[in-house]
């Protein structure tokens, strides 16, 4: 399975985050939504939520609140809105702020996985994203009682230090030769999938990842921690916002 493809739909947005507008030919329409033939909405995954936007067809448009996953990407249309014949062209266009927002938390994420697999060598246990905000949840058993601050400080080192956010496709195999490749406790991978998208933070953290993030971790923007619970008797959960 290819990752810049799903179903009969190329998936521009690995290619390109920073693309909010295309062209794309309907490939089916109805009721259960609208599959185009290539498409930047994000679908959502890894804690990311999916898009969302507008199709522009005919001189009207049809908001699109949402993506499904299946044999094909799905593009689920406002209930209010017409739907486009099969074979038409559109013009496709993401929300740019929502997208934006969603793409600095979720490399905030991975700068603070990075960050603290590096001070402590947790592995991560779960997490989620709304556009700038997010909580991360790691196997913690024990912290300092300077924890919540001295992660906030060393975050912003980080993103003070502007470092490259690199992505390559690896072949499986070659991606899992990589150490500490996989930062959750539990191994996420489908096992079907045979080329594996990386996402560097340059010299901080390498992890498999299907989401889309700013080019450099100043992109990311200042960093709080709001909150660090505890989830269990060794699971440790950091809530943080964006500035």
């Amino acid at each position: 399975m290819s990752t810049d493809t799903h179903g009969r739909t190329s998936r521009l947005e690995l290619a390109d985050p920073t693309l909010r507008e295309w062209d794309a030919t309907v490939l089916d329409a109805g009721p259960e939504g609208i599959v185009l033939d290539a498409s930047a909405f994000y679908p959502g995954g890894g804690g990311q939520p999916p898009d969302a936007g507008v199709l522009l067809w005919g001189g009207v448009q049809t908001r699109i609140v949402g993506v499904r996953r299946g044999d094909d990407l799905v593009l689920i249309p406002h209930s209010d809105d017409p739907l486009p014949g099969v074979g038409a062209a559109v013009r496709g266009a993401v929300e740019d702020e929502r997208r934006t927002a969603l793409m600095r938390t979720h490399s905030a994420l991975h700068l603070l996985a990075g960050v603290v697999f590096r001070d402590f060598g947790a592995l991560v246990t779960g997490g989620n994203m709304e556009p700038l905000t997010a909580r991360m949840d790691f196997d913690l058993p024990d912290l300092p009682a300077d924890f919540k601050q001295r992660m906030e400080d060393a975050c912003n080192i980080e993103v003070a230090a502007d470092r490259r956010i690199e992505v390559k496709v690896l072949p499986r195999d070659d991606a899992l030769r990589i150490p500490d490749i996989i930062r959750t406790a539990t191994n996420l991978l489908p096992p079907e999938l045979t080329e594996v998208r990386i996402i560097d933070i340059v010299g901080l953290d390498t992890q498999a990842d299907g989401g889309t993030h700013v080019a450099s971790t100043r992109q990311i923007g200042r960093l709080e921690v709001v909150k660090v619970e505890n989830k269990g008797k060794a699971n440790r959960r950091l809530r943080i916002r964006l500035g």
